[in-house]
């Protein structure tokens, strides 16, 4: 007999992953288990996080909030201590769908003094490793180095003077030696007792198993090394900052710094056998992590839960590999806030469709809550995401002309994302007007991003201007 009780959520988060996929054209890419789910419901072509870095982008995902709306800015930020009350995404499927609700490897950021949100769930988290290794030689014989402190917040009072450890390591050992494997087995053994729960008692779940690879440090089995040929791999092809664009708007250094061998306080192009090695660690470390889903999406076929649940694989910001001479996150820029985003919501998507509508992280509050016959979220925190439920029925329709991002630097950098056009405001929080620093780029004619335009296309400006001075006025981070 069919399920016709409301539906299960399944959401697949997955940290750094940008749409270096099979499934988003990338013919380099070794992806064959997102691009079925792909396959299954409707892709979003130009979906952005809010910002791009982790513990703020989780939370514009789970608040439904904009960063500039709350002031959750830091990877410390302290969600509890800034909305004391807020309801999470979990939090709204447990209270008016009576969801029972559990949380799975990297969902909430935990680390650098950030704690995450236990609040959120019903049960206890099922915690993992971010920063794993399984070689000595990585950490110089097992020391604790600077990446695992921070994110186990350990010794956060003397980070600088701990090693660094290693960029990438490739042994050969089962996909269970590392945390996203063992995250993958947990995730199946919860649908498993998922199902039975709700043959015996109707309760419907909702699942978030978050999966940490391709974060750095690449560590990935070797087999996942193999499927690629690092000469084949693309190179970045555009090493410089755009042209004219403000001296805040830039990188370099910063997280991939934190990791032997890049060189410290290097400011020009790394040497190119190192440049395909953090290339060839970030595709092996997305096969790896999609080999992990497959798992999942393999367990849902298998119970026979495919039919009625809702599936959603989300990445939390994109990863610049070496473009604009970047590495990492931590930009306004196309390569840091583009993200992948997957819906298939069983008897509403069509298999194998994709849209251009722009989306945002924020959106996915209330179109799950939509999905799923709840009342649409309403805080106590502002609620700055649409419902993207048209577009799944119709890939075809549009709720907005555009997509919002930010990222505070010295200045705060707030940014219009349009099908075309991308404007970037930086100022600081009671500077004037004409105090602030524009960046316009046309990705219909430089979608690397080589140049500024802002000085000559003023009526662009002036339009998007239009569009980004309609958002209130950005929250302050909170003190100390």
């Amino acid at each position: 007999m069919a399920d016709t009780g409301p539906p299960n959520v399944l959401l697949i988060l997955v940290d750094d992953l940008k749409p270096a996929l099979g499934c988003y054209g990338d013919e380099a890419a070794r992806t064959p288990n997102i691009d079925r789910l792909a396959a299954r419901g409707l892709r979003f072509d130009l979906a952005y996080c809010n910002q791009a870095v982790c513990a703020p982008s989780r939370f514009t995902l789970m608040l439904g909030s904009h960063s500039t709306s709350t002031g959750l800015y830091g990877l410390g930020s302290p969600l509890r201590r800034v909305v004391p009350d807020a309801v999470t995404l979990p939090q709204h499927f447990a209270r008016h769908g009576g969801y029972r609700t559990e949380s799975l490897g990297k969902v909430f950021h935990v680390g650098h003094g950030n704690e995450g949100d236990p609040e959120s769930f019903d049960v206890p988290h099922f915690h993992d490793k971010v920063i794993e290794y399984l070689d000595p030689e990585s950490t110089g014989g097992g020391r604790l180095t600077r990446e695992e402190a921070l994110f186990t917040n350990r010794q956060l009072d003397r980070i600088a003077s701990l090693p660094r450890g290693a960029a990438f390591e490739a042994p050969d050992v089962q996909d269970t030696a590392y945390a996203d494997g063992r995250v993958a087995a947990e995730t199946t053994r919860r649908l498993r007792a998922a199902k039975e729960r709700r043959e015996r008692d109707g309760t419907p779940f909702f699942i978030a198993a978050g999966f940490v690879r391709p974060h750095l440090p690449f560590s990935a089995p070797r087999k996942y090394w193999d499927l690629h040929d690092p000469a084949r791999l693309p190179m970045p092809r555009f090493e410089e900052l755009p042209g004219d664009a403000p001296a805040v708007a830039g990188k370099r250094g910063g997280e991939i710094e934190a990791y032997h061998p890049v060189p410290e306080g290097h400011r020009g192009p790394y040497p190119d056998a190192l440049k395909r090695d953090l290339i060839h660690g970030y595709y092996a470390s997305t096969s790896f992590v999609d080999a992990q889903i497959g798992t999942v999406l393999d367990a849902l076929d298998e119970l026979g839960l495919a039919d009625s649940t809702i599936v959603v694989l989300w990445g939390d910001h994109g990863f610049h590999l070496g473009d604009l001479g970047i590495w990492t996150k931590h930009t306004n820029y196309e390569q840091a806030n583009r993200i992948p985003l997957l819906i298939a919501a069983p008897g509403v998507t069509r298999p194998g469709s994709s849209t251009r509508q722009p989306a945002e992280s924020v959106d996915l509050f209330p179109t799950l809550a939509e999905l799923a016959g709840l009342p649409a979220p309403e805080g106590p925190q502002p609620i700055d995401g649409l419902s993207l439920v048209p577009v799944l029925e119709d890939p075809g329709a549009r709720v907005r002309d555009h997509a919002y991002h930010a990222y505070p630097k010295a200045r705060l950098g707030r940014a219009i994302r349009t099908e075309r056009y991308r404007l970037v405001e930086w100022r600081r929080a009671g500077e004037p007007d004409d105090a602030a620093d524009f960046e316009l780029y046309d990705y219909d004619v430089d979608p690397l991003e080589t140049r500024n335009l802002a000085s000559q296309r003023p009526e662009i400006v002036t339009r998007l201007r239009a569009r980004l001075d309609a958002y209130p006025p950005p929250v302050p981070r909170p003190a100390r």
